[in-house]
């Protein structure tokens, strides 16, 4: 094995994959406590991205390369000069942070993101590549499934104690467990591990449902890692999370699932036609799907926090967003677009939105908004971030910054979209996901704003590296049938 490098690097990118639920690893050398995205799987990827380097330059590997390297580039240039740029603005310094110090630290954050990427695009060339892949990656989930399992024992039947439990869990994560008793896995907190499922895990088994294609021999698997995965995210009472993986599922199976929804109707038209035990069968069925919703609707009605989106007496779109526990989410953002109105072309320079969101707060935040209270006293250290990616990209890379990376995302749609024209399929399996995964990350950006995520980047590298190839693929065979097409003649 060690004189294989490239089972070396399968085994590292296997690694990477199997760690990549722990968003917050507690042991990161030269981190401080504020720091919170701590993907475990950098160690191995640290390892993997110089080996590759390595034996591409000794001739041992052909490392994959793609034409959405070119809207990823440009992006990252400019990018770069925009936070050269923002130094020329050097606003004042909040709670000990200075101008260079948090675009230093956001640039290192978007090279780590782009780590992933670029991972994902050389370890991802065929179908053998693309089988290994997803099955690490639900060998990853079923460590989260295990560990969301342990805390949903802890919190609801108290056969484990919280406090015992809360140490395992603080030996590799910075966070403790959640005292609201909302799950979170081996994530730092609920909503980042209903995101993790939404744009990481459930794109695989809900494509894996409609094409009914498998990884394994297991033909039960998908369809059950699949059940586990929605009521983890359902435990997790994250509403983000919830809107962003049916908003994803509907829009995927509109856009790809018309044939499986032509066919399934007729089937149950069929049974109406039928004998009394199909009728039956088939009312049963009805009976099942209201039964979920209506489950699903009582036991996310326990929490409060979703309660107030639909019992709430407020008068103006301010006061619901305080309501529904938006309040400083929302002001955040109407804080950092001030330094896009200020700078709407170029913006203020990655990781410098902070630094206008407290002046810029709206005022409605400032007298009905707790957190935003907590924030502003003299012994609150942290720095604030926007909480939305879109909003950060306009505030810091102004307009021009946020179209490349548009521009960047819809390049990476149509590698997608490209794999749907190959007749494999699995090549149709892994655009579903895509799909899916790409409407997922889409939504997913408008509540969290960190370019260090791994999800923004893992399953879009994966699909581009496939794309990248197929296209070579489709160009060779092109190329032979045209060759028998001129001797024929």
């Amino acid at each position: 094995m060690v004189n294989n490098p490239h089972k070396i690097s399968r085994i590292l990118w296997g690694a990477a994959l199997l760690t990549l639920p722990v968003t917050s690893f507690r042991w990161f050398p030269f981190l401080g406590e504020g720091t919170l995205v701590r993907p475990l799987a950098m160690y191995p990827l640290a390892i993997l991205i110089p080996l590759m380097l390595i034996l591409a330059w000794r001739g041992k590997t052909k490392l994959n390369w793609s034409g959405a390297l070119i809207p990823l580039g440009v992006l990252v240039l400019f990018m770069v000069a925009a936070t050269s740029f923002g130094a020329l603005i050097d606003p004042i310094p909040l709670r000990g942070q200075t101008y260079s110090g948090r675009a230093i630290r956001a640039l290192a954050t978007l090279f780590i993101g782009i780590a992933f990427f670029i991972a994902a695009l050389w370890m991802n060339k065929d179908e053998d590549d693309f089988r290994f892949t997803v099955k690490w990656l639900f060998a990853g989930l079923c460590l989260d499934l295990a560990w969301s399992g342990l805390q949903a024992v802890t919190f609801y039947t108290g056969l484990l104690e919280k406090e015992m439990v809360t140490h395992w869990q603080r030996a590799f994560s910075m966070r403790e467990l959640v005292r609201t008793n909302r799950i979170s896995g081996l994530a730092y907190e609920p909503a980042w591990l209903a995101g993790q499922f939404a744009t990481t895990f459930i794109p695989f088994l809900f494509a894996a449902v409609l094409t009914n294609f498998r990884i394994t021999r297991l033909k039960w698997l998908e369809p059950v890692l699949m059940a586990l995965s929605l009521l983890v995210v359902l435990a997790t009472y994250s509403r983000g999370g919830l809107l962003t993986t049916i908003a994803a599922a509907g829009l995927t199976f509109l856009f790809v699932g018309r044939d499986v929804t032509r066919s399934v109707w007729n089937w149950f038209i069929s049974g109406f036609r039928g004998r009394v035990l199909e009728m039956a069968f088939r009312i049963g069925i009805i009976v099942a799907i209201i039964g979920a919703f209506a489950g699903t609707f009582l036991f996310l009605s326990q929490k409060n926090f979703f309660r107030r989106l639909w019992e709430t007496d407020a008068q103006s779109l301010s006061e619901y967003i305080v309501d529904i526990n938006a309040g400083a989410r929302g002001a955040y953002s109407a804080g950092a677009l001030s330094a896009f109105e200020q700078y709407p072309w170029a913006g203020v320079g990655l990781g410098a939105s902070g630094f206008y969101i407290y002046p810029n707060l709206p005022d409605w935040s400032l007298t009905t908004v707790p957190e935003i209270a907590k924030q502003l006293s003299p012994e609150n250290r942290l720095y604030p971030n926007p909480k939305n990616l879109y909003v950060r990209l306009l505030a810091e890379t102004g307009l021009i910054g946020f179209f490349l990376f548009a521009a960047f995302q819809f390049y990476i749609l149509g590698d997608i979209l490209s794999l749907l024209r190959r007749r494999e399929s699995w090549a149709r399996f892994a655009a579903v996901a895509g799909i899916f995964a790409w409407f997922a990350i889409t939504f997913y950006n408008f509540t969290q704003d960190s370019l260090t995520t791994p999800n923004l980047w893992i399953i879009p590298g994966i699909l581009v590296g496939l794309a990248a190839t197929s296209g070579d693929s489709l160009t060779d065979s092109g190329q032979g049938v045209a060759l028998q097409n001129k001797e024929i003649k």
